[in-house]
């Protein structure tokens, strides 16, 4: 999951190179921080949040398949 969020944001911002992805895992849950330039966090958020919805719809989905829950966090 970590390396999917990596990709798509790397993908979307103008400076891929201040992109970080950081993976914690509780109990059964697992959050994912993605940190982005001040610049690029409108980017990653997408207007009226679609991007960022999308994003954690996709790492809900896998999340269900491996059987664990997900969140997303925009730092």
């Amino acid at each position: 999951m970590k390396e999917l969020v990596e990709y798509i944001a790397k993908s979307i911002v103008d400076a891929p190179d201040s992109v970080v992805v950081t993976e914690v895992t509780d109990d059964d849950t697992i959050v994912i921080r993605l940190e982005v330039a001040d610049d690029d966090k409108g980017r990653v958020i997408g207007k009226q949040g679609r991007v960022a919805q999308a994003m954690r719809t996709l790492i809900r989905v896998m999340a269900v398949r491996k059987g664990t829950r997900a969140q997303l966090e925009i730092v």
